[in-house]
C-alpha cells in the first residue's frame, strides 16, 4: 500500500527528547516499511525515518527557536498533503481534529488516531460536524467521553522489541518519568518513595507553563540524594534509567489515554505501580506486570511486594502485547478495510485558509 502519515510538528519524528506521539509515529512508519509498504511521512525536516520524508517545516517547533507561528507550519503541512493526496491509497493522520475538514474532501480513504484526552469542552460539537470521519482510539477508556464518534477500533501503542534491553536485577531506586505537572503525580511519587524508604529518580521535562508549580511544590523536595532530578532523557539514557529501577511509579490523576512510559518500563523488565485511572487497567496486568493501586498507602505496600513479580515474565508480556509489529499489523488491517470499503471520490478541496483555526498544530 501507498500510505501517507501526518505527524505533529511540535517535535521531530522521533523526538530528540520528550514526545510520545511522535515516537509512536516513528515506530509505526518504520515497521510498515519493514512490512513492504510504501510510506511517506509528512513531518518536520529534522525527522528520521525509514520511509520517505516529506519535510514540511525545517525544524520541530518546540526546539526550533522562538517566534514561529505554529499555524503557519500547520498550513504548510495541510497544503503539502492536499497537493500529493492522489499519490496515496490511504492517509493516516496523527494531528487530532485539525486535518478533518481537508481529508474529508480529498477523495482518499483516511483515518485519524486520537492521541490525546477527549473529555474537553467543545469536542462533542466537533464530532457532530464530522460524523463519518473514522477514528482510532489508543485505549477503550479514552473514547468514553465521545462514544457517538465513528470509532473504527482501539489500537494500543507498541514499540520495537529490540529498542530497550531488559534487566532482570531488582533495581536500586524508584523511577518517575514524564512531564512535571500535577496531573502526572510527581508529588505523590515523592511521598510514596519516602514512605517506602526508597530513593526516587525523576526523569522529566519542566514545561514552561509549569515552572511556578515546580518551584512551589517540587523543587524543595529535590535534595540530590533521596530525590534526584535527572532532567529529560533521550532513548539512550532512558534504557538504563528504567532498567535499573525497582519499579516505575505512575500515580496519575487524569484520564491518561495510554501512558507510553508504562510499556517502555515493561520492555526493560521493570514493573509498574500505577493508580487506577484512565488506560491503566488496560495496560498493566495487576500482579503480573505491576500493581494497580487505589491510594498512596496501597502504592507503598506495592513497593514492598514488588520482588514477588518476575521481571522475565514482565518482559515476555511486553513482547506478546506491545510490540510495534503488532501495532502496525492492526493498522494495516484498518487500512485494508478502508480501501476495500469504497471507491475514491473526486476531491472537493476548500481553500487552505478556511481550514486553519486559532489553535497550534497538536502534539
Amino acid at each position: 500500500m501507498r500510505i501517507a502519515q501526518l505527524a505533529p510538528l511540535a517535535e521531530s519524528v522521533p523526538p530528540k527528547l520528550y514526545g510520545g506521539t511522535e515516537r509512536v509515529v516513528a515506530w509505526l512508519v518504520d515497521e510498515l516499511v519493514d512490512q513492504g509498504h510504501d510510506v511517506t511521512l509528512f513531518a518536520s525536516g529534522d525527522s528520521r525515518t525509514r520511509g520517505k520524508l516529506h519535510p514540511v517545516w525545517p525544524r520541530a517547533l518546540r526546539l526550533g527557536g522562538k517566534g514561529v507561528d505554529p499555524n503557519s507550519a500547520c498550513a504548510v503541512l495541510l497544503e503539502a498533503v492536499a497537493k500529493r493526496a492522489a499519490e496515496f491509497d490511504v492517509i493516516h493522520s496523527h494531528i487530532d481534529w485539525l486535518a478533518l475538514p481537508l481529508l474529508g474532501r480529498l477523495g482518499v480513504p483516511f483515518l485519524t488516531t486520537m492521541h490525546g484526552r477527549l473529555d474537553l469542552p467543545g469536542l462533542p460539537d466537533v464530532i457532530r460536524e464530522f460524523p463519518n470521519a473514522g477514528l482510532i482510539s489508543i485505549s477503550d477508556h479514552q473514547r468514553l467521553p465521545l462514544l457517538g464518534a465513528n470509532w473504527l477500533g482501539t489500537i494500543q501503542h507498541g514499540l520495537p522489541v529490540n529498542l530497550l534491553r531488559p534487566s532482570f536485577e531488582q533495581g536500586s531506586y524508584l523511577a518517575f518519568l514524564g512531564r512535571l505537572t500535577s496531573e502526572k503525580g510527581p508529588e505523590d511519587a515523592i511521598r510514596i518513595a519516602r514512605a517506602a524508604g526508597k530513593p526516587l529518580r525523576i526523569a522529566a521535562k519542566i514545561p514552561r507553563a509549569e515552572t511556578v508549580y515546580f518551584k512551589k511544590r517540587l523543587e524543595h523536595h529535590i535534595d540530590g540524594e533521596k530525590v534526584q532530578l535527572v532532567g529529560e532523557v533521550d532513548e539512550t539514557r532512558k534504557q538504563p534509567f528504567l532498567a535499573d529501577a525497582i519499579a516505575l511509579l505512575f500515580p496519575i490523576d487524569w484520564p491518561e489515554p495510554f501512558g507510553l512510559v508504562m510499556i517502555e518500563a515493561m520492555a526493560c523488565g521493570t514493573p509498574v505501580i500505577a493508580y487506577r485511572s484512565g488506560s491503566v487497567p488496560e495496560v498493566v496486568e495487576n500482579g503480573v506486570t505491576g500493581f494497580i493501586v487505589e491510594s498512596e498507602e496501597d502504592a507503598v505496600a506495592a513497593v514492598s511486594k514488588i520482588r514477588l513479580l518476575d521481571r522475565k515474565v514482565i518482559r515476555q508480556r511486553f513482547e506478546q502485547r506491545f510490540s510495534s509489529r503488532r501495532m502496525a499489523g492492526e493498522y494495516e488491517g484498518q487500512y485494508q478495510k478502508l480501501i476495500s470499503g469504497g471507491s475514491r471520490k473526486p476531491p472537493n478541496v476548500l481553500p487552505i485558509r478556511n481550514l486553519i483555526g486559532s489553535h497550534p498544530c497538536p502534539s
